[in-house]
């Protein structure tokens, strides 16, 4: 990973894999904002960084206030000049790492094959994060995944609508026709059709994915189909990310009770990503 004169900013980097994360962009070559409430924590990875000859920036504060969000993209600006991308491990309402500025709210996190639009957000704020650019966007990104980490020639995708029947003629809203149809044209896609038959349909084959308008429609179904097995992939990294689909569960850490399903899939699907992506690259998709 060739990191040289980038500057990237890291969330949650006061430890574990934030932490990690920001050691090794740093040895690497790039100059590190770390973020974190842990203020002291945070601090001491910066200093930790530039004992080790690189340069880095500690921001303390709590990344659920959109506000502070904002500030620490500013901060990393004043401070390097610019802003090359953000690795997200905790607390922005948002993506896992973003390629740039302008893509800062888009979700690129797959979940098997259940691409969320809008994440980590309140239901009531969910209409007015759902843009058709933002579905667009979130239909190439999944599209040029299932090509070249999946090994799918022709992804056929579907969207998942964001009221109930999609909206049915509008009587229950127009997000579908006023929001969701323009993207439906744009990509060349199916839908929107609802929630409640769409996955059920990707199951039996008809999509290959299912772009889901919000964090729980498109979770709930993931989970219900393979709770225990299911794989949450990162895209928009130079290369294959992989994790366990579910939290940290420190309640019963170290009590032998945790099961590691989603952890071993996470592990073999993270190999069988890394191969289809060398064939890609041999055979000049990317």
């Amino acid at each position: 990973m060739d990191m040289q004169n980038k500057i990237a900013l890291v969330t949650a980097a006061a430890s574990g894999a934030g932490r990690a994360g920001a050691f090794i962009l740093a040895r690497e070559g790039a100059a590190v904002a770390v973020v974190d409430q842990n203020e002291p924590g945070v601090k001491a990875v910066a200093e930790e960084i530039r004992k080790r000859g690189g340069r880095a920036l500690a921001l303390a504060g709590d990344l659920r206030n959109d506000a502070f969000s904002r500030e620490i993209v500013a901060a990393t600006v004043k401070e390097f000049g610019r802003l090359d991308s953000v690795w997200n491990h905790l607390g922005i309402p948002g993506p896992s790492v973003i390629d740039d500025l302008d893509g800062w709210d888009l979700s690129i996190d797959l979940n098997l094959r259940s691409q969320l639009v809008t994440t980590h957000a309140a239901l009531r704020d969910v209409p007015a994060l759902l843009t058709t650019d933002r579905i667009v966007r979130a239909g190439r990104v999944t599209r040029k995944a299932l090509v070249e980490w999946f090994g799918i020639a022709e992804p056929r995708l579907a969207l998942c609508a964001l009221n109930p029947h999609a909206g049915e003629q509008g009587l229950f809203g127009d997000e579908e026709a006023r929001v969701m149809a323009p993207a439906v044209e744009s990509l060349g896609i199916t839908g929107p059709l609802p929630a409640d038959t769409v996955f059920v349909r990707a199951m039996k084959g008809e999509f290959d994915a299912v772009l889901a308008p919000y964090h729980d429609v498109g979770m709930t179904a993931i989970k219900v189909a393979a709770f225990g097995r299911g794989v949450n992939i990162t895209l928009g990294l130079p290369f294959v990310r992989t994790s366990p689909d579910h939290g940290t569960a420190f309640d019963i850490a170290g009590t032998g009770v945790a099961d590691a399903g989603s952890m071993r899939e996470a592990l073999l699907l993270a190999v069988s990503l890394a191969a289809q992506r060398q064939r890609s690259t041999v055979n000049g998709q990317r």
